[in-house]
């Protein structure tokens, strides 16, 4: 293995924080609360404490969900709503944040299914949609004009311009082939899966995918995870053999006893077409696996694309970039395969971001019920330690967790948690009615490498119930707080409006690359305010098979400006530095011409204070 190494313009100290018994004490001293040290250590600071500490009210910021408002009324179709009797009716799908028009709005994309005991007609099958965004609050179902209505298992998606012509294409997976959608640039796709060699005769069961320069050529490279190889003809009924049984009771087989599949790189050969290079490149070397979620960032800051795999029932897989068009496959000994009792997880979920402030991009993973969720801390060596416990999540096992990000939904410069949480198996619905649709969980990050679970005070949205899947994130209405749309299974979609996050100030960020790839994917953001510094990466995929917005939202709490503004272009990996930047604007940046426009959010009530 390449010895990761420490780019020194782009590693930061963590300023954040206090001593722990400072902020034991705090707490005692502003809740009053009593008893031992060791019970405040465990229990991490009180909600009342840390509302006080940060001059925020408990529940100041609440989601509210606009779904039907908005004109999402259309319900996802997948699989039986009672009962299954395969795995793929229960595993569920993604959905996608993006601005497929290039008007500086956020539009969705949808995935859907299909049920094994329904025929459909052409005018009755439930096709994935696409939705326009009419820069009021509502939407417009695009689907038909813009031609991605497909029927089928459809699983995941990401976006990234593949062939650099300034319009972001969308991938989409499914249980059978996968689509390549390049978009035409005037509200319609074209389906170029054939023409550009990514169609694939064998029947695989895609999962979520990420676009990747990993080469730094400029050209965006294809990473496809895959689940199980399924023949539903094969594969025992429920309940017929040990792994279709769960708490005593038959249940879908699967995934274990089941055979995983491989997953795939497929690199851009500049002329519109693909070639997969997976045994070439590494990827084939640790076997088949249950992938659910792959997501390429630059976890050793060395400039070079990595890929971390989120797996279920099986040891989660870390690519290394060897920089020379191969990985390392590392996650045992970079300590992110297994959790600190060394035990593979049922790797669902993935979001990516730097919780501590130290430079590091860190990673959280959801997980099956009865398990917690897994917070890696990245070491800045090349190693990554379980913080989950000492993080406060020990407790989080009570629900089957999904699509998931880190999202600073306060403003506060601090990345907060967001996920997403359902049951797989319906027939359970009428024992465990508080299990199977669940709420949403929020984690405030406090600053100090404790997170605070506040879901019942963060509003509707959060605490209505649904088994939910993909979760995308995001500021549709450009208001400069970051909401969240939500995949429900066999139900509309929730989009959950963020009420109260723009009172505190931010900037969004829109990167264009000319000589890497068009989407900036792999590009960085460092933003500086006073003695606190921020990174994010243009990333293709994450959460749970899904897509989230490709700006990068930063909050500044109460400060007036950004002092300075950093962007690390990834194929050159030049830095460009943009000092003083006023808070309440989306910036346009494109590589070589500098902030090319500024435009301010809509509706923002003052964040800035008046110094």
């Amino acid at each position: 293995m390449q010895a990761f190494h420490n780019d020194d313009s782009w590693s930061m100290k963590n300023v954040q924080g206090s001593p722990l018994l400072f902020a034991i004490l705090t707490v005692c001293l502003l809740s009053g609360v009593t008893g031992s040290l060791s019970s405040a250590h465990r229990g991490g600071l009180s909600q009342q404490a840390e509302a006080v500490r940060s001059g925020q009210k408990p529940g100041a910021v609440t989601f509210l969900d606009v779904a039907r408002a908005a004109g999402f009324t259309v319900s996802n179709v997948w699989g039986g709503r009672d009962a299954q009797k395969y795995i793929v009716e229960v595993k569920g799908s993604g959905l996608a944040f993006f601005d497929y028009d290039l008007d500086g709005w956020l539009d969705v994309y949808l995935t859907n299914g299909v049920r094994f005991e329904e025929t459909y007609t052409s005018d009755t099958a439930p096709t994935s949609r696409l939705y326009r965004n009419n820069r009021d609050g509502t939407f417009t179902d695009v689907t038909a004009r813009a031609g991605v209505a497909r029927t089928g298992w459809g699983t995941g998606v990401c976006v990234g311009d593949y062939d650099n012509d300034g319009w972001d294409d969308l991938f989409c997976t499914y249980w059978g082939h996968n689509v390549l959608f390049r978009n035409n640039g005037d509200g319609t796709f074209a389906d170029v899966t054939r023409k550009s060699g990514l169609y694939d005769e064998r029947v695989r069961w895609g999962t979520g995918a990420t676009f990747l320069d990993y080469d730094r050529d400029g050209l965006l490279d294809l990473f496809v995870g895959n689940f199980v190889d399924l023949d539903i003809t094969k594969v025992a009924k429920p309940g017929e053999r040990g792994g279709c049984m769960w708490h005593d009771r038959p249940v879908v087989c699967g995934p274990r006893g089941l055979p995983p599949m491989t997953n795939l790189l497929y690199h851009n050969s500049g002329n519109g077409t693909f070639t997969d290079v997976s045994e070439k490149a590494g990827i084939l070397k640790p076997g088949p696996r249950y992938s659910i979620t792959p997501v390429s960032q630059d976890f050793d800051n060395d400039g070079w694309p990595d890929i971390y795999v989120a797996v279920d029932s099986m040891p989660s897989l870390l690519f290394h970039n060897n920089h020379d068009g191969t990985f390392s496959e590392i996650a045992l000994v970079a300590g992110c395969a297994y959790n600190e009792e060394g035990r593979e997880q049922a790797g669902m979920g993935l979001a990516v971001g730097d919780f501590n402030a130290d430079g590091w991009l860190d990673i959280f993973k959801t997980h099956f019920q009865d398990d917690t969720p897994v917070l890696y801390q990245n070491n800045g060596d090349g190693a990554f330690t379980d913080v989950t416990f000492a993080a406060g999540m020990g407790s989080l096992n009570k629900y089957v967790g999904w699509g998931a990000g880190f999202t600073d939904y306060d403003n506060d410069g601090r990345p907060d948690i967001f996920f997403v949480t359902g049951h797989v198996y319906p027939g359970f619905e009428k024992d465990n009615l508080d299990t199977f649709r669940s709420p949403r969980i929020v984690l405030r990050n406090q600053g100090n490498s404790k997170f605070l679970d506040v879901s019942a005070q963060s509003g509707p949205g959060v605490t209505q119930r649904f088994s939910s899947r993909g979760s995308a994130y995001g500021d549709y209405d450009n208001d400069g707080d970051r909401d969240v749309l939500v995949l429900n299974m066999n139900d509309p979609p929730s989009l959950l409006r963020n009420d109260g996050g723009n009172q505190n100030a931010s900037i969004t960020v829109k990167l264009i690359g000319t000589r890497c790839n068009r989407t900036a994917i792999g590009a960085r953001v460092r933003v500086v305010t006073g003695s606190h510094a921020q990174i994010g990466e243009i990333t293709s995929g994450g959460s749970v098979m899904s897509q989230s917005d490709l700006r990068l939202q930063f909050g500044l709490g109460k400060a007036p400006v950004a002092d300075v503004l950093e962007v690390r272009w990834p194929t050159t990996q030049k830095v460009d530095s943009f000092p003083r930047i006023a808070a309440g604007q989306i910036l346009t940046i494109k590589e070589g011409s500098g902030i090319i426009k500024t435009e301010k959010y809509t509706g923002t009530p003052s964040a800035i204070d008046s110094r």
